[in-house]
C-alpha cells in the first residue's frame, strides 16, 4: 500500500451475513480499525470507510452529517460504534479518515435487488410509496474514486445521488410489477440524505438520482457481471 493515495474499506458484516455465518456485527469496528492502522503504518494519507444510513435510525431527514444519531437496529448501532472507534483511532494516529454513510445502492437494496413475484410495497394515503436516498453502482464507484483524490474531506460524509426516489417508481422504471398495500404505523415515509457536502466535492450526472438513471446503472452492472 505504500505510495497509494487512499485506503478504501468497503467490507463489513451485514445482518444477513451475520445471520448466515454467525459472525458478530462488532466485526465492523474491527475491520475499520484494521484499515486505519494499516494506512497509518505505511503513510497512506487517507482512509475511506463504508458506513450506513442505519446509524440515523428512524429520522426522516434531511439527514445531515452533524446531527445526533439514534440507531434503532443492532446493525445501525454496530456501524455507529465502528464510526466512533475509527475516528477516535484516526485522531490519535493523526490519520485522515472519512466515514461514508452510504444510502441505498440500486440493485443491492431490498426493493430493486430484492424484487420477487407478488412483491407488496407500502402505499401512503396520498398514493405515494416510501422514498429513499439512492445511488447507482457506477455512480458510487465514481464517487469513491473522486473522494480518493479530494483534499480536505470531513470525517463524516453522506453518500447518495441528489434527490429522492420512491420505491414504487423504482420498480416501475425497471418494469417490475408490484402490489400496493396500506402503510402501517411503522412505515417510514421518507429517508432523505442531505448531500450538500458531497456535492461540493463531486459532480453528478443529471439523471444520477432519478429512477430511470438508477435502473440503467443496475442493468449495466448486471450485464457486465454476466459477461
Amino acid at each position: 500500500m505504500r505510495g497509494r493515495r487512499a485506503v478504501v474499506c468497503l467490507s463489513g458484516v451485514t445482518p444477513a451475513h451475520a445471520a448466515s455465518t454467525g459472525d458478530a456485527l462488532s466485526l465492523n469496528a474491527d475491520l475499520a480499525l484494521a484499515a486505519v492502522r494499516a494506512a497509518a503504518a505505511v503513510g497512506v494519507p487517507r482512509v475511506l470507510l463504508a458506513s450506513s444510513a442505519a446509524v440515523y435510525g428512524e429520522a426522516e431527514g434531511p439527514l445531515k452529517e452533524d446531527m445526533a444519531c439514534h440507531p434503532v437496529s443492532a446493525y445501525g448501532q454496530a456501524k455507529l460504534e465502528m464510526e466512533l472507534a475509527a475516528v477516535a483511532l484516526a485522531r490519535d494516529r493523526r490519520q485522515a479518515v472519512t466515514v461514508l454513510r452510504i444510502g441505498n445502492v440500486a440493485g443491492a437494496d431490498a426493493i430493486l435487488g430484492g424484487w420477487r413475484e407478488g412483491m407488496e410495497i407500502d402505499t401512503l394515503p396520498d398514493g405515494s410509496t416510501p422514498a429513499r436516498s439512492y445511488i447507482g453502482p457506477k455512480t458510487l464507484a465514481e464517487v469513491v474514486y473522486q473522494l480518493c483524490l479530494a483534499d480536505d474531506l470531513p470525517e463524516i460524509l453522506n453518500v447518495a445521488a441528489p434527490g429522492i426516489v420512491q420505491m414504487g417508481a423504482l420498480l416501475d422504471a425497471a418494469g417490475l410489477p408490484w402490489t400496493p398495500r396500506a402503510a402501517g404505523d411503522a412505515t417510514v415515509a421518507r429517508v432523505v440524505f442531505s448531500t450538500k457536502q458531497l456535492e461540493k466535492r463531486v459532480e453528478f450526472a443529471p439523471k444520477a438520482g432519478s429512477a430511470e438513471g438508477l435502473v440503467a446503472e443496475w442493468r449495466t452492472y448486471l450485464a457486465d457481471a454476466d459477461g
